[in-house]
């Protein structure tokens, strides 16, 4: 997919040529003088009169009429150098990623010396290049039915870097595409209908990554979870046909199985809501309540390529929640893997509950740290909107360690408060141990305290992607649909953990 060379050759035949431009008054200098020279100065003209403009995520294409060996140049713009941080290049080469693939070019070279600044560096570049390259162009293969024309997409991009060691950048690409491409899988995981990804074709999709990546993989089957006692999770599963699956895999990369992330995905592959139904207009789109377990499957992948010096499971409990003579209902009592026993009032909560379990058996396999990532609340819209994960959590420097993750990923979170007056409203029943729903009031907060209950003292933190799993509207990175999130947010925090005290 990438060729990287070290000098730029404006000679080479290419379809088309990509040249970041910066908003400063001087002339071109060095590769690029001898581009403008090949003009006879009238690139710089064309620039002075804004008729290539350098307003970020401006592209502007150019005939080179043989001048060079490229037929076509695009001058990306990029705004003021010292304003221009990663996450806007990623966005500017998303932009750009969009505009040849709508312009149906089949290869492209990239000029990366004209990307860089004093902040930004060839490597930091060329991630950004390769993530966003896989990332805007992402698109669902749905199940329309399809044209004879062949398709055409960009399948070959040269990169030009004068600065650094070919090696280096071929390695920042690799990872980059690796991330883009993680968050793909994920994407693509959420997208497909409920009758189509069951649990069974969760576990099978896990199998694959295992196979591929040689992770330690461990699929529980109902009997062998209902002799664990997992009842919580059990039932969620009661009302339905579909067989739940406990799913589990593993990566070492250290000599030891110590220092464990515990990386938890929610896989309800479809929700109704249970007896306490959703209304008509709220169940459409519930086939998109597994992304947690997508983001974690996404950043399996992730870590499977880029083996990161950590260890790593990933437990992703994966049912639907039907309704049916067997389902069960609001007043029941269960028994958790843990021993708590919980009242349910609302068997729409009922991601806690898979969760719970779940939870349970990470630290079962060792889990000393905990990340948690589920659709799990209306709630957490109404507090933060579309575009921000509320986050909660038992340990601050933990929570850290992932924030950090997240703002380098450019996925934005908050952190929301756990009290111990949310905790009190979850132990708030004459029956059980733990409710389920102790009201719609701060829904958002004693969803997540409740999952802090099975986390107890190992540290944690929670991650709430109900608003920002999926989105309306497309943009610079990808289009409308699910968006992968948390994916690189996960994959960075294990790459980057940093063991903490307890």
């Amino acid at each position: 997919m990438f060729q990287v060379t070290s000098k730029l050759a404006l000679t080479a035949e290419h379809e088309g040529l990509v040249i970041g431009l910066f908003e400063k008054p001087e002339k071109f200098s060095g590769a690029l003088a001898k581009l403008d020279e090949k003009f006879d100065g009238q690139l710089t003209e064309l620039v002075k009169s804004g008729d290539i403009s350098a307003k970020l995520k401006s592209n502007s294409k150019l005939h080179t009429f043989s001048k060079i060996g490229s037929k076509r140049i695009w001058f990306v713009g990029l705004g003021k150098e010292k304003d221009l941080t990663f996450d806007k290049l990623k966005e500017a080469f998303g932009k750009l990623f969009k505009d040849l693939k709508a312009s149906k070019l089949e290869e492209a070279a990239v000029y990366l010396d004209s990307f860089l600044t004093d902040e930004l560096d060839g490597l930091e570049a060329a991630h950004a290049l390769s993530e966003a390259f896989s990332l805007a162009t992402y698109q669902f293969k749905d199940y329309k039915q399809k044209s004879n024309e062949p398709e055409k997409k960009l399948k070959s991009l040269t990169v030009y870097c004068e600065g650094f060691e070919r090696e280096e950048i071929q390695a920042s690409l690799s990872v980059g595409f690796a991330f883009g491409n993680g968050t793909n899988s994920a994407r693509t995981l959420v997208n497909i209908p409920g009758n189509l990804l069951t649990a069974t074709d969760m576990a099978n999709y896990a199998e694959e990554l295992a196979d591929k990546y040689d992770f330690e993989i461990e699929i529980l089957d109902k009997a062998e979870i209902e002799k664990l006692g997992m009842g919580a999770f059990l039932a969620v599963n009661q009302g339905s046909t579909e067989p739940p699956k406990m799913i589990v895999l593993k990566y070492q990369g250290k000599d030891e199985w110590k220092d464990v992330i515990g990386l938890v995905g929610k896989g309800i592959t479809f929700d109704t809501g249970g007896y306490s139904i959703k209304t008509k207009a709220g169940i459409v789109g519930m086939k998109t309540d597994m992304g947690g377990a997508a983001a974690v499957l996404g950043a399996m992948e992730i870590i499977g390529e880029t083996r990161p010096e950590q260890n790593v499971v990933a437990v992703i409990p994966s049912t639907d929640n039907m309704i049916s003579g067997q389902a069960f209902k609001p007043d029941d009592v269960i028994t958790s893997m843990c021993g708590k026993t919980i009242e349910v009032l609302n068997t729409d909560a009922e991601g806690r509950l898979v969760l719970a379990d779940a939870v349970t058996y990470a630290k079962h396999h060792g889990a000393e740290y905990l990340v948690d990532v589920a659709t799990l609340t209306g709630g957490v819209i109404t507090a933060l909107g579309l575009h921000t994960t509320g986050a909660m959590t038992n340990h601050e420097s933990l929570y850290e360690q992932v924030l950090e993750a997240s703002a380098e990923a450019g996925e934005q979170m908050w952190l929301l408060p756990l009290f111990e007056s949310e905790k009190e409203r979850v132990k708030n029943s004459k029956v059980a141990d733990l409710n389920n729903s102790p009201g719609s009031e701060g829904h958002a907060l004693v969803a997540g305290a409740f999952i802090g209950e099975f986390a107890e003292g190992t540290p944690w933190v929670h991650l709430d992607i109900a608003g920002t799993a999926t989105t309306a509207k497309g943009n610079d990175l990808g289009p409308a649909g699910a968006t992968g999130v948390m994916t690189r947010t996960l994959a960075l925090f294990v790459e980057r953990f940093e063991p903490i005290e307890k």
